[in-house]
């Protein structure tokens, strides 16, 4: 959500600027700008929509200048115009701004009434004020900042520029991450490592109240009181190869592609030397003695959670409940002693799923982070973390993210379940060769299921409403396969538990709109098939998700029929997922729509 690039260079840093902008656009954006220091003025261009439309006006408008800050917009306060676009500035001071500035209102109305004009409707340009006021005042930058710091309420992270000051560069960091880059007589600000990627590879994580001072010659960090602090300088794994889409269309089907390897490497990498055992880091409580299990996440990690509660309860008979992250906390959850609070985010810096972490901590839990990047906030708050290693996902709706989740998970469940004698040494074995087989049986379906799901693609692209069905673990996918119809194709899809639908959604059913059935065979089989038979009874167009033996056994008449490859049922989810994935982005690529970067949505959700 939004994004930061800035830039103390030794020649002019328009062109990387925009380049920078470029590597954040997966984050999410409805406008991008950017702001130059150069002969003691502040030169600005912004532009509505893609980045393509700045790039225009900077062809039209040049700004030069050794010194600059960029950002991409995901709106909040205001609509996505170019008076509400990034950086906002005086004749003294431009800023770019991520995060929500809570107070705003007030402090507005104490500026306006000092003689203040605003030019927005966004909470940050209150930020431009009060450093302007104070520099005003004879304040030199560092103190206009860290006063004005000490009045925001909030989460922000900032980078800003002065006019008479071509060598300076402060940033300030407060629940939105931000990165330091440190190159060779240049410095770099960047909301994370995907924008400095191909700037530098050393970086530095601000933490919740730093503010940090850059110059040619390097950085200043101190926090909130204004003391002198050390962050550690890290040696970013990210790299500019790593963010491209190679020969692939979008970003999402390069991610789709790369689930095997993916899967592969984390089944690896937590298998023992034999490959007989599944081997955990060490984990921050005694699985034998911990009495309950809270899980926590948004969105498409949500529904990796529910899959885990049904693996965990099932094998290892340890209660698990699941909440989303931005419900949490305001249900005022009451918390075993004892238990272990389990948070998911792909990206670390989740705003909700970072503060139910904290509420957690608080209330006595043992605190472990699932996450895909190792320097986030998340996995350093956390008392343990396990990593998924998918590499950068770009594309916006989440791919190889959430089956690395899934995977990870499944070897919890199963290690959970032996440590508390939950399981056979023989069950174990099995399930351990089962996870082992997933990889190449997602192959298979990139392989060989292709021109089947194009088929389905077309059938529903045309719908203005799907349904999908499932039960037990399938339920979750199902709820996966609508998220992802929904976020990228634009068509209205809700998802259901299959034994729901008496209960009222089968009142939606008509020849218009298709149910989608993920259906593996498992023991919901004979269920969930009686389900498929109430919706043909009704004329319903039912997708039937099943292996062979599930098709074979289904007697209903169904509008089109997806063979899986047979596994485990235990695996079935991180199989199932995959089609509901390359279905989703082939009705997308069928109507048109920005697969990568829809509509309104961003890619880290790092506010509330």
């Amino acid at each position: 959500m939004c994004g930061i690039i800035g830039i103390i260079g030794k020649d002019e840093v328009a062109e990387r600027l925009v380049d920078g902008l470029r590597r954040l656009e997966y984050r999410g954006y409805d406008s991008a700008g950017i702001a130059t220091v150069h002969d003691r003025a502040l030169h600005r261009c912004r532009a509505e929509g893609k980045l393509i439309n700045l790039m225009r006006c900077l062809v039209e408008q040049p700004v030069a200048g050794m010194v600059g800050i960029g950002h991409t917009r995901w709106a909040t306060h205001g609509a996505p115009c170019v008076r509400n676009a990034h950086p906002h500035a005086s004749t003294k001071v431009a800023v770019v701004h991520n995060g929500i500035i809570e107070n705003f209102a007030e402090l507005k109305a104490e500026l306006v009434a000092l003689g203040h004009v605003f030019e927005s409707d966004t909470d940050t340009e209150v930020v431009v004020h009060l450093i302007s006021h104070r520099l005003e005042q004879g304040e030199t930058p560092e103190e206009a900042t860290h006063r004005t710091l000490c009045r925001l309420h909030g989460a922000f992270a900032l980078g800003v520029v002065f006019a008479d000051y071509p060598d300076l560069l402060i940033a300030a960091r407060q629940g939105s991450p931000l990165a330091l880059g440190f190159g060779d007589g240049e410095m770099y600000l960047g909301s994370d490592a995907f924008a400095l990627a191909p700037l530098t590879q050393k970086l530095c994580y601000l933490e919740d109240g730093d503010w940090a001072v850059l110059t040619r010659d390097g950085a200043t960090i101190r926090n909130r009181d204004g003391a002198l602090v050390e962050r550690p300088v890290q040696i970013s794994q990210v790299t500019g190869a790593m963010i491209g889409k190679g020969s692939h269309r979008h970003f999402m089907l390069k991610e789709i592609h790369e689930q095997p390897q993916v899967i592969g490497d984390i089944l690896s990498n937590m298998l023992s030397a034999d490959g007989r055992k599944l081997v955990l880091p060490p984990l921050p409580v005694d699985p034998v003695s911990c009495p309950r299990v809270t899980i926590i996440a948004c969105g498409t990690s949500s529904y990796a959670a529910m899959v885990a509660k049904y693996w965990i309860e099932s094998l290892a008979h340890l209660a698990v409940d699941v909440d989303i992250a931005s419900e949490f906390r305001y249900r005022k959850p009451v918390l075993t002693d004892g238990g272990l609070a389990i948070v998911i985010s792909q990206s670390g810096e989740t705003a909700d799923t970072l503060a139910a972490l904290r509420y957690c901590r608080e209330h006595g839990q043992k605190t472990l982070a699932l996450v895909n990047v190792e320097e986030s906030t998340i996995a350093r708050e956390a008392d343990a973390r396990i990593l998924t290693h998918a590499g950068p996902e770009i594309g916006v709706a989440s791919t190889k993210a959430f089956t690395a989740q899934l995977t990870v998970l499944a070897v919890l469940a199963v290690a959970l379940a032996e440590a508390r004698k939950g399981v056979t040494a023989e069950q174990v074995a099995r399930l351990t060769q089962a996870l082992t087989e997933i990889p190449a049986r997602i192959a298979d379906v990139l392989t060989h299921g292709m021109a089947a799901l194009q088929k389905a693609a077309e059938f529903i692209a045309p719908a203005r409403d799907v349904l999908y069905l499932g039960r037990g673990t399938s339920y979750a996918i199902a709820l996966e396969g609508a998220l992802k119809l929904k976020e990228i194709s634009y068509i209205h899809a809700e998802a259901y538990a299959a034994g729901e639908l008496k209960h009222g959604p089968i009142a939606l059913i008509d020849e218009h709109v298709p149910v989608i059935v993920v259906c593996p065979s498992d023991d919901l089989y004979e269920k969930t098939a009686s389900n498929v038979q109430e919706v043909a009874a009704r004329g319903g167009k039912v997708v039937f998700l099943s292996d062979r033996a599930g098709m074979s056994r289904l007697s209903a008449e169904v509008a089109l029929r997806l063979d899986m490859p047979a596994v485990d049922a235990f695996v079935a989810p991180i199989l199932y997922a995959v089609p509901v994935q390359i279905l989703a982005y082939t009705v997308a690529v069928l109507k048109g729509t920005d697969v990568d970067q829809p509509r309104n949505l961003a890619k880290s959700v790092t506010v509330e």
